[in-house]
């Protein structure tokens, strides 16, 4: 199938503008994650695409094909909800049935006495249920068919929804936060069956939520959108290790991203915690270094120092999670330190040294800069 491409798209709810003219391409096959929190736009997106929501301005097209000038069955999407959305008087089988009954069935032959009167509804309903049945087994419910919604698991009718989407063979799978009603274990195992679907099926994948570690765990692509707007749109290796910007920084990682202060002086040279630390190419001002917790070691092998006093200790079995206050920062740092670490004390002091490698340098506007390695000459700190 050829590529999704959405151009200057905008949605506005009365006074209020939900997507600001965004532009995006969703490539044939991919998965594709809108990551980003409540009321960015990411769901109202997915509703666009499937046609549940009318643009107020924009273009969505598949190749030569004006997706706006179709409804919403003939886009050929499946949608699956946050919330299921299962027939609760009909059986698991029934459920993933009846988009094949529906589309495949007139008015008259989806009436309940329907087939007692002809054979064609029969046989329609029969491969329909022959169908539904290799999917429920694909997705290991099929022992659940001749069940209720209400006798099920969360995670059951999560898979449930999944079949019903399936069955359809649709090019486009159109998830909205599917997994946010599930518990902790069940979330990480549905993140992997999810993947292995895409996989599996080899179609577009468009996944919608404001969990970090799904977009992470399962995408090809991330697209973080805030206010109606991408703010990068990479791998999720690349916005994890080159974030855009500072917003993104600040949303993708656990624990957040330190930020510091910096300072950018003449010949470019860039100070942060009273050392030179490298070079960029921009003006000359304050601007924001910034580092994960992650890369902060014991260890002082010619990285960033950072003193300041445990403000607070987190065990979590692997690490120590620690707060540091730092003196004229604005906020605490978090410093990850592995379980074997010396051991460390509230109220006392600790130094923690950052590679220079891992630090990421933002300008006063919040954009990523360029930080070189150190110049062979360095002028003494005034």
């Amino acid at each position: 199938m050829p590529d999704i491409q959405i151009q200057a798209l905008s949605k506005e709810f009365g006074s209020t503008q939900v997507l600001k003219n965004l532009d995006l391409t969703i490539r044939d096959g991919e998965f594709l994650t809108l990551l980003g929190s409540s009321g960015c736009g990411k769901s109202t997106l997915l509703k666009l695409i499937a046609g549940l929501e009318e643009p107020t301005s924009g273009a969505i097209r598949r190749g030569e094909q004006d997706l706006l000038a179709l409804s919403p069955s003939q886009r050929n999407c499946a949608m699956v909800f946050q919330s299921y959305a299962l027939y609760p008087h009909m059986t698991v089988l029934e459920n993933i049935c009846t988009p094949l009954l529906m589309r495949g069935l007139s008015f008259w032959g989806r009436l309940p006495g329907a087939r007692f009167f002809s054979a064609a509804v029969r046989r329609q309903q029969a491969e329909a249920q022959d169908h539904a049945r290799r999917v429920a087994q694909s997705l290991g419910i099929d022992a659940l068919l001749q069940r209720k919604p209400a006798q099920l698991s969360g995670g059951q009718r999560q898979r449930v929804a999944l079949a019903r989407a399936m069955v359809r063979h649709p090019s486009v799978f159109l998830f909205d936060e599917p997994l946010s009603n599930l518990d902790a274990n069940l979330r990480q195992a549905l993140r992997a069956e999810i993947r292995q679907l895409h996989d599996l099926l080899g179609v577009t994948f468009v996944y919608v939520t404001h969990d970090q570690h799904e977009a992470m765990s399962m995408s090809d692509r991330v697209a973080v959108m805030r206010e109606g707007r991408i703010l990068q749109l990479a791998s999720p290796e690349e916005i994890y290790r080159r974030p855009a910007n500072l917003e993104v920084a600040r949303f993708v990682g656990a624990p957040r991203i330190n930020v510091l202060k910096a300072d950018i002086r003449a010949q470019g040279t860039v100070w942060a915690q009273g050392r030179h630390i490298g070079h960029a190419e921009t003006a000359m001002g304050p601007c924001h270094m910034a580092f994960r917790p992650q890369s902060a070691t014991l260890d002082d092998e010619g990285g960033l120092e950072i003193r300041g006093l445990v403000d607070g200790i987190e065990y979590t079995g692997a690490e120590w999670v620690l707060t540091l206050r730092i003196d004229g920062a604005d906020e605490a740092c978090i410093v990850c330190l592995p379980a074997h670490s010396a051991n460390v004390h509230t109220g006392k002091p600790l130094s923690v040294f950052v590679p220079l490698g891992d630090i990421h340098l933002f300008d006063a506007a919040g954009q990523r800069c360029a930080l070189t390695d150190t110049a062979p000459s360095v002028p003494a700190l005034a």
